[in-house]
């Protein structure tokens, strides 16, 4: 990994425990709450660009249904948890009327009383739609690595590039869970 992008998921990191406290702003502002602010970290805005960015809507990150919560093991015996943490969205105008979006999410991985350190795979889908009509459609995986001696770590996903077409950019969900839950419709 480059220096470049081990400094940005590092703010990002940053971002999203700091966007808990700030909150995100609600549909219609944008996203441009403080958190969502310092996402834009390390890159360049023209005053434009920013008055775009006010000025779109921007609808809060759902979670998907049963997707905030991976466990591991039995109900008596759990080894391992991955659970969301803080969400955060990006929604930037373009020229053209279309929504640049741009997502962000933190999970945290606990070790359970039969768990012990190691990897732990990450499984993150996050889908950005309008109705049927899903324009971004994406699954990652992270390893999420806890070291000898300790109980949990955490981690951050910050998925760019999503581009909602102009005649969706006012009535769009972004939606995020943990592992790949989400009913893909066509692609408009």
């Amino acid at each position: 990994m480059n220096k470049g992008l081990n400094r940005w998921a590092g703010r990002a990191f940053v971002v999203l425990g700091i966007s808990a406290l700030a909150g995100c702003g609600a549909p219609g502002e944008g996203g441009f709450g403080v958190g969502d602010m310092l996402l834009t970290a390390g890159t360049t805005q023209t005053p434009r660009q920013a008055a775009e960015t006010r000025d779109v809507y921007c609808p809060t990150v759902d979670v998907m249904d049963g997707g905030s919560v991976i466990r591991s093991g039995d109900a008596g015996s759990v080894r391992s948890q991955i659970a969301l943490g803080d969400l955060a969205r990006e929604c930037v105008g373009q020229p053209d009327g279309s929504t640049l979006v741009r997502v962000g999410l933190e999970a945290r991985a606990l070790l359970g009383a039969g768990g012990s350190a190691g990897r732990y795979d990450v499984p993150v889908q996050i889908v950005v739609k309008d109705g049927s009509t899903v324009f971004a459609n994406r699954s990652r995986r992270v390893a999420a690595a806890i070291p000898a001696g300790q109980t949990q770590t955490t981690v951050s996903i910050v998925e760019e590039g999503i581009v909602v077409p102009a005649a969706s950019a006012n009535n769009f969900e972004i939606e995020v869970g943990l592992g790949t839950r989400a009913t893909v419709g066509r692609r408009g």
